[in-house]
């Protein structure tokens, strides 16, 4: 797709579909998906639909004024936010004389330009795939025909569109097999880090909520944080230090979004798995967007989705924090009535990740979970234990430590040390 090529983005608003987005926030969205892969939107409308065509999705009549429009806002490109079939796409386009994408291909456009990780890419890859291949009728109908010849790419009288569509299973058969590889690679890593004491926080949220904002705002790192949907793709992780807590892991994740193409559920549902291995769940908020409740929505979804929640009670396995973020665009009126609100939740705490303010306090509450279940345990080790000693400095928060050597035991001087920790770490040490 060429950048900055001008694109007409409609919004069909189907009578008999029903949405947690009205028509004018699903049309905000779709531009939003527009401009985040270098489009210029030209137009943004949205379409009543009553009756859907099953050869254009739209009514003749509202297909002749998409292609007047076309014409007089300069448009390359139509974006429908929605799925078109193969057969509603090739047709618009020959009637339209434009190239026309659906919401799936714009997401995998994004995805494709974004995806950064060797896992990310095949994930990308494999999406894509899927996608085209129901879309071969419309990329090789002049080849449908009979060709003769020899070698791998088909026998004697198997069409291009035959010998096409081979190749695309066989590259998708590949790509499995290489993403289950770098899965258990994953898993490995996974694996290493749950015997290692460190708790896991990992933030979720809607695109564009400000996670890595936040991200960057706590760990000092410099993530891709735009006023972009999906700025980020792929799992990134950084050691942070909180009040109680020596070292913890920050895990940003991807966000989540409304009608997420299927071939995305399955390929990015990889990429999710870190947040079932998390402690605590932040799930940041945009505050400022009036669809912020619908968006919730979404997000507790995806979680039941992944069994972090449980979709009919709402209640979570992991404890989730919400984070009500950008405070900083909201008028006085708002940002007091949010803040009254939060101030009786101990699960909330609002905040701009892009100013700064109410981090601290953030961060405060979130020590206070991590170590509410921490107690404190004496310990009789031997002054000769540097193993055991160091890692209770490392892993503990230390309260006191006879180092004098004045307790005497069989196997010579000891040290009482008196310690905090929590169930995890207390286990760990334990089985040291």
């Amino acid at each position: 797709m060429t950048r900055g090529a001008r694109a007409l983005v409609l919004c069909p608003d189907i009578r008999a579909n029903r949405h947690d987005l009205d028509a004018q926030e699903r049309l905000e969205e779709a531009c939003g998906l527009a401009l985040a892969i270098g489009v210029t939107v030209a137009d943004a409308q949205i379409i009543p639909v009553r009756d859907v065509r099953p050869n254009t999705l739209f009514g003749a009549g509202q297909v002749e004024r998409i292609a007047t429009d076309c014409e007089l806002h300069e448009a390359e490109l139509v974006v429908v936010d929605g799925a078109l079939s193969p057969i509603q796409q090739r047709n618009l386009e020959e009637k339209l004389k434009r190239k026309v994408i659906d919401r799936t291909g714009l997401i995998l456009e994004i995805f494709g330009e974004r995806a950064a990780t060797a896992e990310g890419r095949l994930q990308v890859e494999l999406a894509h795939l899927d996608y085209q291949q129901s879309r071969l009728v419309r990329s090789w109908t002049h080849l449908e025909r009979q060709r003769g010849g020899f070698g791998f790419l088909g026998g004697p009288g198997e069409t291009q569109i035959e010998a096409d569509r081979r190749m695309i299973r066989q590259r998708m058969g590949r790509l499995r097999r290489e993403l289950e590889q770098v899965r258990k690679t994953r898993g490995l890593h996974r694996e290493r880090r749950e015997r290692a004491p460190w708790p896991v926080i990992a933030l979720v949220g809607y695109t564009n909520a400000g996670k890595s904002t936040l991200f960057n705002r706590i760990t000092g790192s410099d993530v891709m944080a735009e006023d972009l949907l999906f700025a980020t793709l792929d799992p990134t992780m950084r050691a942070i230090t909180l009040p109680g807590v020596e070292k913890a892991i920050l895990s940003d994740t991807v966000g989540f979004i409304s009608d997420l193409p299927t071939q995305l559920v399955a390929a990015f549902r990889a990429t999710l798995e870190e947040v079932t291995a998390a402690d605590i769940i932040l799930h940041v908020r945009d505050m400022a967007n009036p669809a912020h409740s619908a968006q919730k929505k979404q997000v507790m979804a995806v979680l039941a989705d992944l069994g972090v929640v449980d979709g009919e009670s709402g209640a979570s396995n992991i404890p989730i924090m919400e984070v009500w973020n950008k405070l900083d665009l909201l008028d006085d009126e708002r940002r007091d009535e949010l803040q009254a609100v939060a101030a009786g939740r101990e699960d909330a705490v609002i905040i701009s990740a892009l100013s700064g303010q109410g981090v601290d306090l953030l961060l405060e509450q979130l020590g206070a979970v991590l170590t509410s279940k921490a107690c404190e345990r004496s310990f009789t080790v031997p002054a000769s234990d540097g193993r055991r000693i160091a890692w209770l400095y490392a892993h503990g928060e230390v309260l006191s430590d006879d180092d004098a050597g004045a307790i005497e035991g069989e196997g010579g001087p000891m040290r009482e040390i008196t310690v905090r920790l929590n169930p995890k770490e207390l286990g760990q040490f334990e089985s040291l």
